[in-house]
C-alpha cells in the first residue's frame, strides 16, 4: 500500500539533500560491483542506486495518478510544488548543481506531467453533454 497525499518523490530528493548537506558523499564513487557472465564489470555508485529508487518512487508516483477521486488533485498539487521546489535548489544552490540531481528534478517534472494528463484525459471521459432534442 502506498501513501495517499504524500509525494513520494520527496524522499529521493530528501536523502539527496542528507548524503549531499549532512554527511557529504562522492556520488560517483563506486560503491560495489558485479561480475557480469560477459566478463564485464557491472559498477554502482550511490547515484545509481537513488536513481533507481526515484524511478521505483515514479512508478508508484504514477499508480496514484491513475486514482479518480478529490485526493488525486491534492497529489497532483504536491507534486507540482516538490517539482518546483526542486528545480528551485538545483538552480539556486550550488551543491546540488549535479547531472544526479538534474536527472531527479526530470524525474519530477515526468511525474507532474503526467499526472496532470492522466488526470485531464479522465476528466474529458468523465465529461458528457446531453443533446436536448428541440423542435
Amino acid at each position: 500500500m502506498y501513501l495517499l497525499g504524500f509525494p513520494l518523490l520527496l524522499i529521493p530528493l530528501a536523502i539527496y539533500n542528507i548524503l549531499t548537506f549532512l554527511i557529504p558523499v562522492d556520488w560517483q564513487a563506486p560503491l560495489t560491483s558485479i561480475p557480469m557472465m560477459s566478463g564485464g564489470e557491472w559498477t554502482i555508485s550511490f547515484a545509481d542506486i537513488l536513481m533507481a529508487l526515484a524511478i521505483i518512487m515514479l512508478m508508484f508516483e504514477t499508480m496514484k495518478a491513475t486514482r479518480t477521486s478529490s485526493r488525486s488533485i491534492v497529489d497532483h498539487m504536491l507534486s507540482t510544488l516538490v517539482f518546483v521546489a526542486a528545480l528551485v535548489e538545483f538552480l539556486l544552490v550550488p551543491r546540488v548543481a549535479t547531472s544526479t540531481f538534474a536527472l531527479i528534478v526530470l524525474i519530477c517534472l515526468i511525474d507532474v506531467i503526467g499526472g496532470y494528463t492522466v488526470s485531464i484525459r479522465t476528466a474529458r471521459r468523465d465529461y458528457s453533454i446531453e443533446r436536448a432534442d428541440t423542435l
